[in-house]
């Protein structure tokens, strides 16, 4: 199926519980520490009506979305973006309301805040919204953008909880269904900072299939077709690929215990390098082997 639409995940930035900002300053470009404004910039050069673009900033997995919205909003404004609102769904009926329906149907780009993840998915999961969601990202030229809990949630499978210190000890990683935008992969975010590489390895050896995508802070993927990832941002994107495991203990150990993997193929990328999701190849932007 050939998508129409493009998926922009990014890995978040400083926790500051929901992407708060305590001390949030009136000048937006020295509050921009939620992720790189190059991202927001990289976002609306990609839709198809650019600063003219109909933006909605989703707030529904932050538990404050009266004050992480409006962040999002002054950032984008900062931009020269001219239509942006922050569309506020925090019950389930919500989801079902026509004004508000209305607004998804005219959107060009949909940014979801973080917060929790779970929250964002049992609110909007299975509504009329996550409908016209998903008919939009496969038939319209539409950007769903998301970070942190925004970007985890994007998936068919989604992490929502297990601990970084415990992550190699089996059934510490707890896995939900996501929303559905793309198949065959699952994504954690804040990777790098906060050590998250064994919950990924546990996501992975579970179900090999499934391609691991691990997001650093200030960093993300622009994801064209479902097939061809591009980093963005400042920062890395950890790929874990369990196609080629030979052997695990997985299936023996009792729950708690540690998980022994061997073989386990991983990529680091940085701006710029990409991959495709059909051969599971990888590009390096400025290789020194480049011809």
């Amino acid at each position: 199926m050939n998508i129409q639409g493009k998926l922009v995940i990014i890995g978040g930035a400083v926790d500051k519980g929901s992407f708060t900002e305590s001390n949030f300053d009136k000048n937006v470009e020295n509050n921009l520490n939620f992720f790189e404004k190059g991202i927001l910039k990289r976002i609306l050069t990609e839709s198809k009506n650019q600063l003219d673009s109909r933006i909605e900033v989703i707030t529904t997995a932050s538990k404050v979305p009266r004050e992480v919205g409006p962040e999002y909003a002054r950032a984008f404004e900062y931009l020269n973006a001219k239509n942006v609102d922050v569309l506020s769904i925090e019950r389930r009926e919500q989801a079902s309301d026509p004004e508000i329906l209305d607004r998804l149907k005219h959107a060009d780009i949909v940014m979801f805040t973080g917060g929790d993840q779970l929250r964002l998915t049992s609110i909007l999961g299975g509504s009329p919204f996550h409908d016209l969601l998903l008919h939009k990202y496969h038939h319209e030229e539409f950007i769903y953008a998301g970070t942190s809990a925004g970007a985890a949630a994007a998936s068919n499978n989604m992490i929502y909880q297990g601990s970084s210190s415990e992550a190699m000890l089996k059934g510490e990683v707890k896995i939900t269904s996501g929303l559905g935008l793309i198949d065959d992969v699952i994504i954690d975010t804040h990777f790098v900072q906060r050590g998250r590489i064994g919950r990924l390895f546990q996501a992975v050896v579970g179900n090999p299939k499934t391609l691991g995508i691990g997001l650093g802070e200030d960093t993300g993927l622009l994801i064209k077709n479902n097939q061809h990832m591009e980093a963005i941002g400042s920062g890395l994107v950890i790929l874990v690929d369990g196609r080629e495991i030979k052997d695990t203990n997985l299936t023996q150990v009792e729950l708690g215990q540690p998980i022994s993997i061997n073989h386990l193929v991983t990529h680091v990328m940085s701006q710029y390098d990409a991959f495709d999701l059909s051969t599971f190849k990888m590009t390096i932007h400025s290789s020194q082997y480049a011809q």
